[in-house]
């Protein structure tokens, strides 16, 4: 098995500023990015996630990426629900996202963020990226052309590769988050992939919701400390 926790790190690590257009475009800008910059972790997430706004992970929640930076924003959403709270007028992850405490559920060594976890958020990512509709076969042959040049392992290649062409499989997700922290991270890294600005995009967020059981209350959280999470870039 592959190290997903690494290969999260490329879907949620290095931005890349500039991206523009459609997601066609954007996957062929990364092409070029990959080919001629060290910077391939961005290219792999804009090939992949491309959405089609200008925004990118602010302050050290892109530095950090990866798994520490999903437990982070969800520790930080789910201990302003706690709290009681409103989303609108809870800490937000700025400057500076702090990590969770080490006997937290949240916290990235603990042992329920395994490597087959982190394989789970990757599935939800992809998942959330598919949820419009807009990765047709000739999108996803596009996206392979670029995942070839961004310097993963065959292994990881042939992962990508099948989860862009399976169906969503809403309920393998479910199941593979199987305590409340881990509900959280999943809709997290969910919410983290897309900017939820399409019927279809935010109808797929609700029902995964709607799925782990999460309340309205915490999912309010999740999405008001994600948005504080991201920048407008220039498009």
């Amino acid at each position: 098995m592959f190290d997903a926790k690494k290969l999260l790190e490329q879907f949620l690590g290095s931005q890349v500023p500039g991206l523009s257009g459609s997601v066609r475009d954007r996957a062929g800008q990364a092409a070029d990015i990959a080919k001629n910059n060290p910077l391939k972790a961005g290219a792999l997430a804009a090939a992949i996630l491309g959405t089609k706004t200008g925004r990118k992970l602010a302050g050290n929640v892109a530095t950090i990426g990866g798994v520490a930076a999903i437990a982070g924003l969800g520790y930080l959403a789910y201990k302003n629900y706690k709290s009681g709270q409103a989303p609108e007028a809870a800490p937000k992850p700025e400057p500076e996202l702090l990590a969770p405490p080490a006997d937290s559920a949240f916290h990235p060594q603990s042992p329920a963020l395994s490597n087959d976890f982190a394989l789970k958020l990757i599935q939800a990512m992809i998942a959330a990226a598919k949820a419009d509709g807009h990765i047709d076969e000739k999108e996803r042959a596009n996206i392979m052309d670029k995942v070839q040049v961004s310097g993963l392992d065959s292994e990881a290649e042939r992962f990508l590769e099948k989860e862009l062409a399976d169906p969503l499989d809403i309920d393998a997700l479910v199941a593979a988050a199987r305590t409340e922290e881990q509900k959280v991270e999943l809709y997290t890294a969910s919410r983290l992939a897309i900017e939820a600005d399409t019927r279809a995009e935010r109808g797929y967020l609700d029902l995964l919701a709607g799925r782990l059981g999460l309340p309205d209350a915490l999912v309010d959280h999740i999405e008001a400390t994600v948005v504080a999470a991201k920048v407008e870039v220039g498009v």
